[in-house]
């Protein structure tokens, strides 16, 4: 089954963020005590050096630059192909981007080479060469004040963010072997009978790094453009457990109760099933960020910003649409 989820990182991090919070002022600067009425200056004035004027506030240069989401959370730990991913309420110009990606400063515990890639006008994800080494302490520091975004807004302030790469845990899913391998730290912990997606709805092939995951998940097919037609075959209007989230598409891991006993069939709308208590124990197994990698489905690669496929773009593609290019990243 499939779920849509419109907006990417939404249980993730809380509504619009300003870049800074400070606010811009409308003061004159005048301190009304320090003058008379004819324009020259007060005895009582002159003899009051304690006095502290108002201070003068920095005029705005434009309207401020709005973040819609940044992943992952601050203080949170995720998997080796997690990206750093911030979205813009505005676009910012092709112009700016270079600019933008050298003031959102990527430091970690280990040099670890990487790169910005720009998916649209207001999405830039960083994501490293090759998977991020498990423990890597990963800090972001954005020094956005009056930095442009090209369009006429303007950066206020800057913020700190700051997250841990938690162990290496990595699942690779074979759709005509009808199985699903999980490793941990680079050691096979359970081999696990799967179904995917059926010839008409096939599963997405490559590498997606989970986005969430819920205990619960209300999905129909009308959500994702399947049938809203109640006596269609493909109908379907259900809420299942134990659901970990792949794309922004409506890929899931998840059990189904109309495949309770997977490993024989390609039967699902796209999704991975797994039995009941399969399901539950993936579901606390994984983390946001840890890679599942689909092989052997004819659909192709899911797009790298379909929730975050970042590795399912080579490193030559990956730089491509990088403004400041490949760098390796100081040490915190």
């Amino acid at each position: 089954m499939t779920r849509f989820r419109g907006s990417l990182g939404i249980s993730l991090a809380a509504g619009a963020i300003l870049v800074g919070t400070s606010a811009c002022g409308g003061h004159d600067g005048h301190d009304a005590a320090s003058s008379a009425g004819d324009g020259k200056p007060s005895a009582s004035a002159s003899v009051q050096p304690s006095a502290k004027p108002s201070p003068t506030k920095p005029t705005p240069k434009g309207p401020p630059m709005l973040l819609n989401t940044i992943t992952p959370m601050d203080k949170s730990t995720v998997g080796v192909a997690m990206p750093v991913s911030v979205i813009f309420t505005d676009p910012v110009a092709t112009s700016a981007r270079a600019n933008i990606e050298k003031h959102i400063k990527i430091a970690t515990s280990v040099p670890t080479t990487g790169a910005w890639h720009w998916f649209s006008s207001t999405r830039v994800d960083f994501r490293p060469e090759t998977y991020w080494k498990p423990g890597t302490q990963v800090t972001v520091d954005a020094e956005m004040t009056d930095v442009p975004n090209g369009n006429g807004r303007y950066g206020t302030h800057g913020y700190h963010h700051a997250f841990t790469i938690g162990d290496d845990n990595e699942t690779t899913v074979s759709v005509p072997g009808h199985s699903m391998k999980v490793t941990h730290n680079g050691k096979v912990v359970k081999t696990l009978p799967i179904d995917a997606g059926s010839s008409d709805w096939p599963s997405w092939d490559g590498t997606m790094a989970v986005i969430d995951k819920a205990a619960k998940v209300h999905m129909t097919s009308c959500s994702v453009g399947i049938s809203c037609d109640k006596k269609d075959k493909d109908y379907y209007d259900l809420t299942l457990p134990w659901d970990v989230h792949l794309t922004n598409s409506g890929t899931y891991i998840h059990y189904s109760d109309g495949d309770p006993y997977p490993g024989h069939s390609v039967g699902s709308h796209g999704c991975v099933h797994l039995s009941l208590a399969d399901a539950k124990w993936y579901y606390n197994f994984v983390k946001q960020g840890d890679p599942v990698t689909i092989t052997g489905s004819p659909r192709g690669k899911a797009a790298g910003d379909n929730g975050y496929a970042d590795f399912n773009l080579s490193w030559s593609q990956w730089l491509q649409n990088s403004g400041s290019g490949q760098i390796t990243t100081a040490t915190a």
